[in-house]
């Protein structure tokens, strides 16, 4: 490929952030080729369907296809001959019994795809590792690839949030470049041209910085998160109202009201799963306390979870066995149907067994909750599966779950009793309508 020629691109990995890198950047006008071990996967891209929820997706796979520009493969040998920048963006899940970061997949991605490397070529890790990776993936890269040290390595972190991932990856507030050449830079920004050229700021930096800025950066929010958490924690003891305070702190532009909402707590596979991994890699570097805190955060999140139990057992009069509880939210966010570490299905899984009638209705991750936790009960809406209920907990901040009137819902329950895990209704709303509100950290 000559200087400034538009690349080819391969995407290794086609789980969210794979399928949603490889899908946008073919309608941003590059040729585009997605790479999977797993063949159903493959297959269901390759006939327009999107193995997930995204907004906004699904569209923009079938503009892809249509145009020719995004192909999908199960060969490496394939990727190998097609492509002039290759992703890496496949999952670095958390170690079982371990907080370390899983790193099977990443290692194998690049182990299968260097030895069809026989041209000047770059490899960009999209993946969150542990710093250190990159230098050690390279040795590994160029030791395997036929084209020795004529393959390098860059890293460029992803910044997805889950229900925003398509903006994100077309107009990100910034691209991170670790490179270790000009070589590997320009070829970064041939493969962003159209994004560079909406004015994206970018920050070219050395591989281990590139690898810190992802997990700082969610370190930075969960801490945010637990902050505002801990508060609450505060304001339950002294009578205080939580809500006031952030809103408060919110109007300080040095703090910002961004992530300082409190409720429930954080969830899904990014925070819970990188913040553990980060401390976990500071300590094997010997600078453990720098990051000593972390342990606190993620403790002040777990936290959250059996506190809205708690919430919820005194609102029933101290017992949640034979209760009817319906519970809102399946999913570890709103416009997502991911439940990994999902703080609703925990509260959810908790109170079924303390001897709670749970159901349970979420508007996208039903299907996944029912495959992971089939124990429970599911209903077909909020209004189905708050049927003679005795508590309503609201655990995933959905606008369907916002949007249902007072009057409404009191119609349909035994007893007038919600449980806001997340503070997304107007308290005075639903007091005045007569039912009995709690939440987090309000009196």
């Amino acid at each position: 490929m000559l200087m400034n020629e538009t690349p080819r691109l391969t995407v290794i990995g086609t789980g969210y952030l794979g399928a949603t890198h490889a899908i946008c950047m073919a309608v941003l006008g590059y040729d585009v080729l997605g790479v999977d071990v797993d063949e159903r996967k493959i297959a269901r891209l390759a006939s327009g369907e999107v193995p997930f929820f995204e907004p906004g997706l699904p569209e923009l796979l079938a503009k892809a296809l249509e145009s020719g520009r995004l192909r999908f493969t199960t060969s490496f040998a394939e990727a190998g001959e097609f492509g002039d920048v290759h992703f890496v963006c496949v999952g670095t899940p958390q170690q079982p019994g371990s907080d370390a970061a899983d790193l099977t997949y990443v290692d194998a991605a690049v182990r299968s795809l260097a030895p069809h490397l026989d041209r000047r070529t770059l490899v960009v890790g999209k993946s969150t590792v542990p710093v250190g990776t990159a230098a050690r993936l390279t040795d590994v890269l160029q030791e395997l690839a036929p084209a020795g040290a004529e393959v390098e390595l860059a890293w460029n972190p992803e910044f997805l949030r889950e229900g925003f991932a398509v903006d994100d990856t077309m107009r990100p507030d910034r691209l991170v470049f670790g490179v270790p050449s000009a070589w590997a830079e320009e070829r970064l920004h041939d493969a962003f041209r159209p994004i560079l050229d909406l004015g994206t700021p970018v920050v070219r930096t050395d591989l281990a910085t590139a690898e810190l800025v992802k997990v700082a950066a969610n370190s930075f929010l969960a801490t945010k998160i637990s902050y505002i958490n801990a508060m609450a924690e505060v304001c339950e003891a002294v009578g205080a109202d939580i809500k006031d305070l952030a809103d408060s702190l919110a109007l300080d532009d040095r703090i910002g009201g961004k992530f300082l909402k409190p409720g429930l707590g954080f969830g899904g596979g990014c925070l819970p799963k990188d913040i553990r991994a980060f401390a976990h890699r500071a300590e094997e570097l010997g600078v453990g306390q720098a990051v000593a805190f972390l342990r606190e955060v993620d403790d002040i999140n777990r936290r959250r979870r059996a506190r809205t139990v708690d919430l919820v057992r005194e609102l029933l009069g101290g017992t949640i066995s034979g209760a009817r509880i319906a519970c809102w939210g399946a999913a570890f966010k709103p416009n997502s149907d991911d439940i990994r570490d999902a703080p609703a299905l925990d509260v959810a899984r908790t109170m079924h067994g303390l001897g709670g009638r749970v159901r349970v209705y979420d508007p996208a991750a039903l299907d996944n909750a029912r495959r992971a936790f089939p124990e429970l009960r599911y209903g077909e809406s909020a209004l189905d599966v708050a049927e003679d209920a005795d508590v309503v907990v609201l655990l995933t901040e959905w606008a369907d779950f916002r949007e249902v009137a007072p009057d409404a819902l009191a119609t349909v329950v035994r007893h007038k009793r919600i449980v806001d895990g997340r503070h997304a209704l107007d308290a005075t709303q639903w007091r005045e309508a007569g039912w009995e509100y709690r939440a987090l950290g309000r009196a």
